[in-house]
């Protein structure tokens, strides 16, 4: 049985992402609703993060490089206490703080200004090696779209890092299979997808992204790696929780749900 606290959490979470959605008329519903899990298990699990010390020098890094899936991020940041969740009414509203792609110091929690995809991973690295030099204690964490994992950017920094041996690197792919243009195996075959990043010196884990029986010991397990960095391959669907006729459909990128829906799906 699954924590029940993580699943409630995850159900407000869900909840927020959607009303922000309709409020705004806001595109990337469905990646958003796809790292749920995963946002949840890092925040309230398994990452040393300090809501009233935000940028402690204590703390593990999170660098949300699918940015555009940034209402996931601020609904997760908010449940944990980083702001208040009434900051959540402004997101991509004029006079509101909360930016469609997540900007660093919008609110507290936020490390990185992200968007234009293959640089988060860059970044990433670029502060593992430099907490490697200084022989630092903290984690880096990286969650990326499948989409991006197109970008040559994004392979130079596994290669990078897999030559480096950066072990306090740990990446998650949100592997729903679906990008902007389409089915991922359609737009730029991915697979062999593990094989891939064990050829460039990672460690690879794949794993259910929506199972935190599942989840929570692949985080911690590649926490516990020596010598080479790690990949968590999450295998999600996208738009899951939200509207019926979108979920693992590339419309979900687009379509915000309409007043009928979010009655039905809230009610």
């Amino acid at each position: 049985m699954q924590d029940k606290k993580l699943l409630e959490v995850s159900k407000k979470i869900r909840r927020s992402i959607l009303e922000m959605s309709y409020k705004a008329q806001s595109a990337h519903t469905g990646g958003a609703l796809s790292c749920v899990e995963i946002l949840v298990a890092l925040y309230f699990k398994t990452m040393k993060v300090f809501p009233k010390d935000p940028y402690s020098e204590k703390r593990d890094r999170l660098f949300f490089s699918k940015a555009h899936d940034a209402k996931a991020l601020y609904a997760v940041l908010a449940e944990r206490g980083f702001f208040e969740k009434k900051l959540l009414d402004g997101y991509e509203m004029e006079g509101g703080k909360l930016p469609g792609h997540s900007t660093r110091h919008c609110v507290p929690g936020v490390e990185i200004s992200a968007g234009s995809l293959g640089h988060g991973l860059s970044i990433a690295v670029g502060s593992a090696f430099a907490g490697k030099l200084k022989k630092s204690n903290h984690k880096i964490f990286a969650i990326l779209s499948d989409g991006e994992c197109d970008e040559g950017s994004t392979w130079e920094a596994i290669l990078f890092a897999g030559h480096h041996k950066l072990e306090n690197i740990i990446t998650i792919v949100d592997y729903n299979k679906l990008q902007g243009y389409g089915i991922t195996t359609d737009v730029l075959d991915l697979e062999p997808f593990g094989d891939k990043w064990k050829s460039f010196g990672w460690n690879v884990i794949s794993t259910d992204g929506h199972d935190f029986n599942k989840l929570i010991p692949a985080i911690e397990k590649a926490k516990n790696s020596k010598g080479k960095p790690t990949v968590i391959i999450a295998n999600t669907i996208k738009g899951l929780g939200g509207v019926e006729m979108h979920i693992n459909k590339v419309s979900s990128q687009y379509k915000p749900p309409t007043k009928e829906e979010i009655d039905e799906i809230l009610t």
